[in-house]
């Protein structure tokens, strides 16, 4: 199978990344096709609701997502690394699912999509609307399913991860597919 991760932590080193590359070891060990896409570095401007996407296939903005979003549509498996941000995914993991537009008029190939989400809250509330905010983007594909997730709460500082149960968790999930 082909995965893409994409990460959308700004932070270097961030605990949601790990979490990523945690998922991906398991993946890997399966010897599935795994890609890493993280939002760092990258140039996404916002949706400007033209719809011209839907026409040419691809956003009238030149910028990274188009290249981003066409490994989307190639993907079999979508997974999602966030921090959580006042209880909602990451700013930019909204902007890049805003700018996926084009998507709607391609034969697109994934059918799973996972969320992979840490936060500062450790009470299991704190991904609820992240969860919530990815599945409404999911529903919009109707050959694709918000499959489930992992949470890592209580995790601020860069790496206060490392002995996190939810890693093992993320492991597991990526060995799962």
């Amino acid at each position: 199978m082909n995965i893409l991760v994409i990460t959308t932590s700004l932070r270097k080193n961030s605990n949601s990344e790990l979490l990523a590359d945690y998922f991906i070891k398991g993946a890997q060990e399966q010897h599935h096709n795994v890609e890493k896409i993280t939002l760092k570095d990258k140039k996404i401007a916002f949706c400007h609701g033209c719809l011209a996407c839907q026409s040419l296939g691809e956003c009238i903005i030149k910028d990274d997502s188009n290249g981003i979003v066409k490994k989307m549509c190639n993907a079999d498996i979508l997974v999602f690394a966030t921090p959580i941000y006042y209880y909602e995914m990451s700013g930019q993991m909204k902007v890049l699912l805003d700018r996926a537009n084009p998507l709607f008029s391609l034969n697109y190939s994934f059918r799973k999509v996972y969320l992979l989400a840490t936060a500062a809250d450790s009470d299991d509330y704190a991904i609820k609307r992240a969860y919530s905010g990815l599945e409404g983007w999911v529903e919009c594909f109707e050959k694709a399913k918000l499959c489930g997730y992992v949470f890592a709460g209580g995790v601020t500082r860069e790496n206060d991860i490392i002995k996190h149960p939810a890693l093992q968790k993320a492991y597991e999930l990526g060995k799962s597919l």
